[in-house]
């Protein structure tokens, strides 16, 4: 809309909040776009126009919106304790059934359970745990963290550092010192010509151990990687990446960070994203569809290892100084503990791998068009890279803005998708059926011809 003709809800948010993730002088422009209401895959504007929530939200409402257990499970809670913490020794049943049922799904052996509010702060954790454990081995030169470009582990201080996207770090004044960052596993990019994906993942791996070796060792925590990078663009790693890299770490006695935050919970086909990509962790965060998004929680899980260095330290020191006022919230606690029966009795992972290959189909089948440099996923999660030139996986001399396009197109044709970039990228509600699957993509073809025209025009493309 034009700056004159925003609704007054449109100018009380222009006058009161600033947005996340925008662009604050043209958001002041054209308003936001304003939800009112949530059914299963669907949600609705104020405008009272329907659209497919291709993204589930933030990668994170699994079970859609509306779930009926869900709202119940929380309304019970809240009924009975609506808050009490951990602190000092305290605890609540909500919060130790959570982390016996975490323990129960890893999908290698944990120990302990740690709970947060969110993805940010969960990755947060891992560092201070990493470097706390180290401390206590007696090896306090062993404090860098290894992430890749185009990583996405949060916004804090320290998970924004790990993250390996610029506008992450610009006018920050980030990334702080003790993070390093590794290329970036993506084989349509980044492969050497007629490089294949299993060579690349060897070379992948040499060029992290030559790292490891260049910084030094003993200077050396821990590497942190999402099993399939979410926010950087979907980046599906090559075959073999992590069975290469895991010996690697384990022998320069590296912690692998599992980042499950987006993965986690049936989104690619498993429990978890660690299990589909041949991941060994050394501790895991959780979060997002932990809890569906019906309340925020995090965990992160440590394995024995770890939590009986942790537990002897704490008590050298008299206490395990960490924590959050938030951190096993009941109400997060007890939304979580019925998702997760939710995803077990509705076989959810089962439903993802059902309805995975017409997912992964049809997004693939927009491979060939002129504007489609890339389609990539696996599980129910996928995305669409534009390029100029896709033999060259050439990138827009203005970054950003035909991506932006593609969405806006498609949003208006009532699919939200999230342009990341000039990728956009799909992660819906994991309850969609096979039927609402094609009608996310059945503008596509549209919406990509409209950009295409609209690129042409602009001087993006020839």
């Amino acid at each position: 809309m034009d700056g004159d003709r925003l609704t007054n809800m449109q100018t009380r948010d222009v006058e009161a909040l600033l947005h996340p993730y925008t662009n604050a002088v043209a958001h002041r422009k054209t308003g936001p776009h304003i939800m009112e209401s949530g059914q299963g895959v669907y949600v609705f504007d104020d405008q009272g126009k329907r659209y497919i929530e291709g993204m589930a939200g933030l990668w994170c409402a699994g079970l859609g919106f509306g779930d009926a257990e869900l709202i119940e499970a929380a309304r019970e809670q809240l009924g009975r304790l609506p808050y009490y913490h951990l602190f000092g020794g305290r605890s609540h049943e909500p919060a130790i059934e959570l982390a016996e049922k975490i323990k129960e799904l890893a999908p290698v052996p944990m120990s302990k359970v740690f709970y947060q509010s969110g993805g940010s702060e969960a990755n947060e954790t891992q560092v201070k745990l990493a470097w706390y454990y180290n401390n206590a081995r007696g090896r306090p030169e062993k404090k860098k963290i290894i992430s890749r470009g185009k990583a996405y582990h949060g916004v804090t201080i320290v998970t924004a550092s790990l993250t390996g996207l610029p506008n992450n770090h610009r006018d920050f004044d980030l990334p702080v010192d003790r993070v390093k960052h590794v290329s970036c596993p993506h084989h349509w990019r980044h492969g050497l010509p007629g490089e294949t994906e299993r060579e690349m993942s060897v070379r992948l791996a040499a060029e992290l151990d030559a790292f490891i070796e260049a910084e030094g060792p003993e200077t050396v925590a821990a590497f942190i990687a999402e099993p399939v990078m979410g926010a950087g663009g979907v980046i599906v790693p090559p075959e073999g990446y992590f069975e290469a890299v895991m010996p690697v770490l384990a022998k320069h006695d590296v912690l692998m960070i599992d980042d499950e935050v987006i993965c986690g919970f049936g989104r690619t086909g498993n429990w978890f994203g660690a299990t589909t990509m041949g991941m060994t962790p050394t501790s895991m965060s959780m979060a997002k569809q932990l809890t569906a998004a019906y309340a925020p929680l995090s965990a992160v899980a440590i394995n024995q290892d770890m939590a009986d260095v942790v537990e002897e330290n704490s008590g050298k020191i008299g206490v395990f100084g960490h924590g959050y006022t938030y951190g096993g919230h009941p109400l997060g606690c007890a939304v979580a503990l019925k998702t997760l029966e939710i995803y077990q009795r509705r076989d959810i992972v089962g439903q993802v791998r059902a309805k995975a290959p017409l997912f992964q189909r049809l997004l693939r089948s927009f491979a060939g068009h002129p504007l489609v440099g890339e389609a990539r996923g696996v599980g129910l999660v996928g995305a669409l890279e534009v390029s100029p030139d896709r033999k060259t996986a050439a990138t827009f001399a203005q970054p950003g803005k035909v991506g932006a396009k593609l969405s806006a197109e498609l949003v208006a044709r009532g699919v939200i998708g999230r342009a990341i970039g000039d990728v956009l990228a799909f992660c819906p509600p994991m309850i969609i059926t096979e039927d609402e699957i094609e009608a996310i993509f059945a503008p596509m073809e549209a919406a990509l011809d409209a950009t295409l025209h609209w690129a042409k025009a602009e001087g993006h493309m020839a």
